[in-house]
């Protein structure tokens, strides 16, 4: 343990971190079928560094992880991958309810959620009301979430509710969620892919060829010392 932390220090200072870190988590069916296997198997492959990636950021002092895990536009995939996603995300979802209270990691949802299924949004709430009883580190997984269609949403609760003097980010999904300060895309592309347009304003971008199934911490510890070379004026 000790020589695993001294090599961390050697990437990046402590005392530097982001407060929140972002990912794009792209690649899962670039992966599978580089093996010859199913665009599912990409996905659970992809799952499984999610959590690496997550307690991670939890070891080491990020207070914010918010990751991209489904897209209102991969409604448009095959039926069966669909369902597959939605199947590992309760499958995750049942093994997280059983070590919230050891890992103490906070969880919230971000997204339409509406289109999901009674036992999804059963587990969601168990999720987000147990989450409630700790502090720490909150990892938040956007779920049939698009930035355009948040920034829409949160216009029209806007005029809807302009007598009421909330700024317009209380109607955000992320209301009270500090934007990320570094965003993270493995798998070779270089867009932000309608994730977070609004709160990426000032985000340092992160790309990397890695695809996510093979995106470790030692990737993430390079992720974040780039991120401690770059200097952030905010347009000053």
């Amino acid at each position: 343990m000790f020589s695993l932390f001294k090599k961390q220090k050697a990437a990046w200072e402590p005392d530097r971190l982001p407060r929140h870190i972002a990912i794009i988590m792209d690649g899962n069916g670039r992966w599978a079928l580089r093996r010859a296997l199913p665009r599912t198997a990409g996905h659970a492959a992809g799952a499984e560094t999610f959590r690496r990636v997550a307690a991670y950021c939890k070891d080491i002092g990020i207070e914010y992880l918010t990751v991209y895990a489904f897209s209102t536009e991969n409604r448009q995939r095959p039926p069966e991958e669909v369902s597959a996603i939605m199947e590992l995300l309760e499958k995750y979802l049942h093994e997280s309810i059983a070590k919230m209270e050891r890992d103490r990691v906070r969880m919230k949802f971000l997204g339409d959620l509406s289109i999901l299924s009674p036992a999804l949004l059963d587990l969601i709430g168990q999720t987000e009301e147990i989450s409630k009883r700790f502090d720490g580190v909150q990892v938040n997984i956007c779920l049939n979430y698009g930035g355009r269609d948040e920034i829409l949403r949160a216009a029209e609760l806007y005029s809807k509710n302009n007598n009421e003097n909330n700024g317009f980010e209380s109607y955000l999904y992320t209301a009270g969620i500090p934007d990320p300060d570094l965003i993270i895309r493995p798998g070779g592309e270089k867009r932000l892919s309608n994730f977070l347009l609004w709160q990426a304003a000032y985000a340092e971008l992160y790309f990397t060829d890695t695809l996510w199934p093979d995106f470790d911490t030692h990737r993430l510890d390079l992720a974040i010392a780039e991120y401690q070379k770059r200097q952030r004026r905010y347009g000053k």
